[in-house]
Parts: structure tokens; C-alpha cells; sequence
């Protein structure tokens, strides 16, 4: 399991269809722990277009993603946050 490049992830709000799903995912964070493995994902989603309704949230990582229907916002501030973000793992 690789972990997608940190510029490379998508924005916050995007869409996207998992291989072998049915239902669509929109993606609420970048780059989420797995507390009871301590894995590391690119992605948390909820479904579509339902939203956050509790505790199902899925984590899951670029190369599961079959489709990319919608791309989210990027602005100067995501993209700032990035760069913190791939400095913090240049560090590790």
C-alpha cells in the first residue's frame, strides 16, 4: 500500500467512486491515522451526499480510487497547507 505523493492529494470535498463500490464517498480529510492499527491512509470519506451521519467513515488510499467525479476547492491556503504538510514528512 503506497501512499500517494502529499501535492498529489486531492482537495477536501472532493467525490470519488472506489474499485468494486457502489456508492460514492466525498472526502473529509487528508492524510488520516487508523487508531486501532496505527495505518496511515491518504483519505477519509463519508458517503455521498448524505454526508457525515456518525460513526461511518472510510479510510482509503489513491490507488483504490476507480473514479474521480468531482474535484474539491484549492485556493493559496490549501496549498500552503500542503507544503507544511510534505515538510512535516521530509522531517519524520
Amino acid at each position: 500500500m503506497a501512499l500517494v505523493e502529499i501535492r498529489k492529494l486531492l482537495p477536501v470535498g472532493s467525490v470519488v467512486l472506489l474499485s468494486g463500490g457502489n456508492k460514492r464517498l466525498v472526502i473529509i480529510g487528508v492524510r488520516q491515522t487508523d487508531n486501532n492499527t496505527d495505518t496511515e491512509y491518504d483519505y477519509m470519506g463519508v458517503f455521498y451526499p448524505e454526508g457525515n451521519m456518525g460513526e461511518e467513515r472510510y479510510l482509503f488510499n489513491d490507488e483504490d480510487i476507480a473514479e474521480r467525479v468531482f474535484i474539491g476547492y484549492s485556493d493559496p491556503e490549501r496549498e500552503s497547507f500542503l507544503e507544511q504538510l510534505a515538510k512535516f514528512y521530509e522531517n519524520q
